[in-house]
């Protein structure tokens, strides 16, 4: 099919600057009009958003309003992301033979990982937009009997469509012993697609048991948060450990247990692993267990804003104290909530401290941007009596590639402090 009967978009006038610097995303708002014909014979047809007869799931191309190209994407009126660019080429092209076009980005991926990982190792395989592939998050879990299972979430129509081509590839490039979707999110909700989850060929049991940093991992793939296990957290993991030795720590928001376990690897004489889930709890005490760390490590079930105030009031005290909470804001507009939701958890941190303690406070929540967040610490600061000393800025590690010119794909913030 030539590009010239692919429906086209046009932007209106001045919208094209941040596609142009890589941002892939086309809001509804964003849109002039279309052009549309059925074949090289009809007549091109101006159409609005609203009324248009192409279909959700189509493969567009874009255009600025003078007319210039700027890629290929997949339209879908139903979500305010009306469309998400797929490539910068034109759509004959992408479509010419789809197999090979996913495979090349799977392969791209792989090879960018290797670079920072064993085959032993688990990381975050594709990274949606940052790995080319919108709305698609692959995580390759590599259990303690080495075998390599794929589990995957595809969040929206543009690769919801390339379903068959997307997994094709991956079985081709990785090879998996067992593949499982969570595709059981509400961003499903938005894009008008229903929410699925469970095995793709071949079945497994969903509980895994998976090693890093010398650590061994229970992890739920079927019922754990989002795909099962945080891996982005992995080298923050092992640089808060390297402040624990010999240190009285306190792991909150833990999930896995995952960072009190690597404090308790470096040498912790005592560890406290907080979560408000049971089901969280109850997988961090079989990671004690695995770890043969119960001498020195115990899993808490309490709300962690509740229990950090009952330790003020106790005169509780710790040498390190870990703050790792789920983002507190999934929009703009919740910002100066969750800015106070940081903020009262780090002040009280910082009191729990004795003189000379490390805090490592994490966001994850794309807009507390980084600079909003160490505003927070210095207020926590200010209104805790204490002086904070940075001593590192973290983020993501490198299986969570940043994009350039797509901002929320450096989202994580991981901070370590001197609180004296």
């Amino acid at each position: 099919m030539s590009s010239n009967n692919f429906p086209r978009v046009f932007l209106k006038n001045k919208e094209e600057k941040e596609v142009q610097q890589g941002f892939p995303w086309v809001f509804d708002n964003e849109i002039s009009h279309l052009k549309h014909r059925k074949d090289e014979k009809s007549e091109w047809k101006n159409e609005d958003l609203a009324s248009c007869t192409v279909s959700d799931g189509s493969v567009v191309e874009v255009y600025t309003k003078a007319g210039g190209f700027l890629g290929t994407g997949v339209i879908n009126r139903k979500s305010k992301i009306t469309i998400r660019l797929i490539s910068s080429e034109h759509a004959d092209q992408v479509l010419a033979d789809t197999y090979a076009f996913y495979q090349e980005k799977v392969q791209s991926a792989v090879d960018l990982r290797k670079l920072y990982y064993s085959e032993l190792d688990s990381y975050r395989l594709i990274f949606g937009e940052a790995d080319f592939i919108p709305g698609f998050i692959c995580e390759r879990f590599c259990d303690e009997e080495n075998r390599i299972f794929l589990v995957v979430q595809f969040l929206s129509l543009s690769c919801e469509i390339f379903r068959e081509e997307i997994l094709a590839a991956l079985k081709k490039v990785c090879q998996p012993d067992g593949i499982y979707e969570r595709s059981d999110t509400s961003v499903r909700d938005k894009e008008g697609l229903p929410q699925v989850s469970g095995w793709i060929g071949q079945e497994f049991d969903t509980n895994i048991t998976i090693i890093e940093n010398d650590i061994k991992l229970g992890v739920d793939i079927a019922n754990g948060q989002k795909t099962g296990y945080f891996l982005d957290q992995k080298f923050n993991r092992a640089a808060a450990a390297k402040f624990c030795q010999n240190k009285k720590v306190l792991d909150t928001f833990t999930h896995t247990g995952a960072f009190g376990l690597n404090a308790f690897k470096s040498g912790a004489k005592e560890v406290i692993s907080v979560d408000i889930s049971p089901e969280a709890v109850e997988m961090v005490n079989k990671n004690i267990k695995l770890n043969h760390a119960e001498k020195k490590m115990k899993g808490v079930c309490a709300d962690v804003f509740d229990l950090l105030k009952k330790y003020e009031a106790d005169g509780e005290k710790f040498d390190v104290i870990i703050l790792d909470p789920p983002a507190f804001t999934k929009s703009a507009k919740m910002i100066e909530k969750a800015y106070g939701g940081y903020k009262e958890i780090n002040l009280r941190a910082m009191r729990l401290l004795n003189k000379g303690g490390i805090l490592i406070t994490c966001s994850c929540s794309y807009f507390m941007e980084v600079h909003m967040f160490c505003d927070m610490l210095m207020h926590a600061a200010m209104d805790s009596h204490k002086r904070v000393q940075i001593l590192e800025k973290r983020g993501a590690g490198p299986d969570h590639p940043v994009l350039v010119g797509y901002p929320k794909s450096e989202y994580l913030k991981c901070i370590i402090c001197k609180i004296d």
